[in-house]
């Protein structure tokens, strides 16, 4: 661990660039989205710090917990702060505490609203640029380029083993679902993109999966639903679909945190990978989904639900989320064009005090008796 080597960066700028540079990298939401998942009240402490500050109570609390965490003193000392204007008003806005408590140099990447068009990827193309020649400038990295062409050949062969994975996923039962998919292209397209041990597991994941077809096995033993999840998991609820699965035979197969439609990296220059790293900053989730206008929301949800066969949609309706809550009317009216059964479930991302875990069993017991007119499969977990 060498501080004058660490680059502290937002969860929407992915470390291809940096590591390519021979810098480190410290995510700094990942504890707001890890800890909960390991401790369900692990964040608490870190919301309230930032609403002591004077953080106002009603933005999402991711930013909150990762603010608290600096605010606390409790982050590892880096050398510059790489961020971007994404994914929302207090992600991008934490960033100017983040600057001020650290006093570090700070890159921000400006990502165009308008960001499907040629003009905006050469634009944006030209800020990876930008941001190269001030990380080469603010810290002892060096732009490699053949180390980028081979982190990102290897992150392509990950995403090609998604793809079959995907594939799998489509049929009818699944013999691969829940964590398999969403938590495996969270933990390592994220953190570790381009490497060979994250390329590794998602080929043992697809083995797995291929045997379970290969045998007749069924990824949840009685898959009666299948759902698509939108929005970011539920995090202090991170088993939330394997009580699902047990309940009422739900089975998770995909999600909108993992499911894009982007194109392998071109690795023929050095202007062709930042053209495809670009997109995949551009296109990252809640980014694509939220910006623009309307249908940047919906069009992936109803492909999705013709694609891969599925019975209702899950959203995770995160209180915080001022992007999405506004999008939740024109939502409903678009599933009942479509017939698609919709759950929105209220619930806060980073902090379970709001709605605990029974608040979210009892909206789910609510839909799944009145709209999907079906009863649990397990009684026993009705009490849990």
């Amino acid at each position: 661990f060498k501080p004058d080597h660490l680059i502290i960066h937002e969860d929407m700028v992915p470390p291809e660039i940096f590591k390519a540079m021979g810098l480190s990298t410290f995510m700094a939401e990942l504890c707001g989205i890890m800890l909960p998942m390991i401790e369900p009240h692990a964040m608490e402490q870190y919301i309230d710090e930032s609403e002591n500050q004077g953080i106002p109570p009603d933005i999402c609390s991711l930013p909150k917990s990762t603010m608290g965490l600096f605010l606390k003193g409790e982050t590892p000392p880096a050398k510059a702060i790489v961020t971007s204007n994404l994914p929302c008003d207090a992600g991008m806005n934490s960033y100017a505490l983040i600057e001020q408590k650290l006093k570090l140099p700070t890159f921000r990447l400006d990502i165009p609203y308008h960001f499907k068009d040629e003009r905006a990827l050469n634009y944006f193309v030209d800020e990876l640029k930008r941001m190269i020649t001030w990380l080469e400038e603010k810290t002892p990295g060096k732009m490699d380029w053949d180390r980028l062409r081979e982190i990102c050949e290897e992150r392509n062969r990950m995403v090609e083993l998604e793809m079959e994975l995907w594939d799998l996923a489509r049929l009818r039962p699944a013999p691969i679902a829940g964590e398999a998919i969403w938590l495996s292209h969270m933990w390592f397209f994220n953190l570790f993109p381009g490497t060979r041990q994250a390329t590794d597991i998602f080929r043992k994941i697809l083995e797995l999966g291929k045997q379970n077809l290969a045998q007749g096995i069924s990824a949840v033993k009685n898959e009666r639903f299948r759902a698509l999840l939108w929005n970011p998991p539920l995090t202090h609820f991170v088993d939330l679909f394997n009580w699902a699965e047990h309940a009422y035979g739900v089975s998770l197969i995909m999600d909108s945190m993992t499911f894009n439609r982007l194109p392998f990296i071109d690795t023929a220059s050095n202007e062709t990978m930042l053209q495809g790293l670009a997109l995949n900053i551009m296109n990252g989730p809640m980014a694509r989904h939220t910006r623009g206008p309307a249908e940047n929301y919906m069009d992936d949800i109803f492909y999705i639900h013709k694609q891969f066969d599925l019975d209702m949609l899950w959203v995770a309706g995160h209180i915080g989320c001022k992007n999405t809550q506004a999008l939740n009317g024109i939502l409903r009216e678009k599933c009942r064009e479509a017939g698609l059964p919709l759950l929105i479930i209220d619930y806060d991302l980073s902090d379970p005090r709001i709605v605990p875990r029974e608040g979210i069993i009892h909206q789910i017991d609510h839909f799944m008796e009145n709209i999907m007119k079906t009863k649990r499969l397990d009684q026993k977990s009705k009490a849990a």
